[in-house]
């Protein structure tokens, strides 16, 4: 990350979804632009998987000369997730009660649980109201139960996911873990930090980054080319390279935590039916499809736009799968400025 990030410790108890008590809670945040008087000029961006608060570096397209952010007008936060490894308090956090970094033993987390735990930023800020709360992935998992449980939010941006994880990405996200687990530097989640499981992550990317592009991608950038100095094909040493990078810049606990908080995502979970509870949002909704995603395919966020009233629905077209969330800002931008200016 090439901005370091603020931190701000939270000390008073927290306690999980699943009863874990935290005494203190640190929360790693960036931001852009200037808040204003009433403290309601704010757009929130919500990370995916991997990523950091400094969005900057991951939704560029979103703050250049002709991108939809204005930081005349607005203040921008992004804020790393509970679990992650960037800041905020994860596995990798020392215990203030053991003074042992948590690793295995830090709790199991739900994506409400995130939610949470970066509402105690807003009001720790005295931010009064969120323009919009944009994500997409697991950022746009984390927008949506913000725009249900917090009233501060006027408008959402949903990209590139559903109304809950569905069995195809709980088993995908399964098949990662495993291949973690199986690392012979695993031990049960309590690795010697100068040691982790890093084969055992990397694999782990490299399956996520096969479900992040699409067939057509994969064909037009390598066809059947063959690396003869690596013995290998192009592919397979993209994907080599992709695993080694996300190991060796990331935690393996954080990984599982992360994608486990992942498939919590139901909107649904005690609350009643899908169509009661996003039936009952009326935050103005702009819900973004990428054709080719493979991961959450594009009937997903249609199924949002008909589920939540307020709500417009809009595809895009690319060959880059799921990430092109994170590549096609030219449309991106497009759809956010008319949404933008018609609420």
């Amino acid at each position: 990350m090439s901005n370091k990030p603020n931190i701000t410790t939270i000390n008073q108890a927290r306690t999980t979804e699943s009863g874990f008590e935290f005494p203190s809670l640190n929360i790693a945040w960036n931001s852009w632009g200037t808040l204003n008087e009433t403290k309601d000029n704010v757009i929130l961006i919500c990370h995916a998987l991997t990523g950091s608060s400094n969005a900057k570096d991951w939704f560029y397209g979103l703050f250049e000369s002709t991108g939809f952010i204005d930081l005349d007008r607005h203040f921008v936060l992004c804020i790393n997730d509970l679990g992650s490894c960037y800041g905020s308090t994860g596995p990798a956090s020392v215990s203030p009660v053991t003074g042992k970094p948590y690793q295995a033993d830090f709790p199991e987390i739900t994506i409400r649980d995130i939610v949470k735990h970066q509402q105690l930023l807003l009001d720790h800020l005295g931010i009064r109201g969120v323009e919009l709360a944009i994500g997409g992935s697991m950022g746009g998992m984390v927008a949506l139960e913000f725009g249900l449980i917090d009233p501060r939010i006027r408008s959402l941006a949903l990209l590139a996911m559903g109304k809950s994880h569905t069995p195809w990405a709980i088993g995908i996200s399964h098949a990662q873990r495993k291949a973690i687990y199986a690392d012979e530097h695993w031990q049960d989640g309590f690795y010697d930090p100068k040691v982790p499981p890093q084969k055992g992550l990397s694999a782990a990317r490299a399956l996520a980054m096969i479900t992040y592009r699409s067939p057509q991608n994969y064909e037009h950038k390598f066809r059947r080319d063959f690396n003869r100095n690596k013995d290998q094909f192009e592919v397979e040493s993209y994907l080599d390279h992709q695993g080694e990078k996300l190991s060796s810049r990331f935690d393996a606990n954080s990984y599982i935590s992360l994608t486990k908080a992942m498939d919590s995502h139901d909107v649904s979970r005690d609350r009643g039916s899908f169509s009661e509870v996003l039936g009952s949002l009326t935050t103005p909704c702009l819900i973004l499809g990428i054709s080719s995603d493979l991961l959450y395919p594009i009937a997903e966020q249609q199924e949002l736009a008909e589920l939540i009233p307020n709500s417009e629905f809009k595809k895009i077209h690319s060959d880059y799968g799921h990430d092109a969330f994170l590549i096609e800002f030219e449309q991106i931008n497009k759809h956010l400025k008319s949404f933008y200016h018609s609420i």
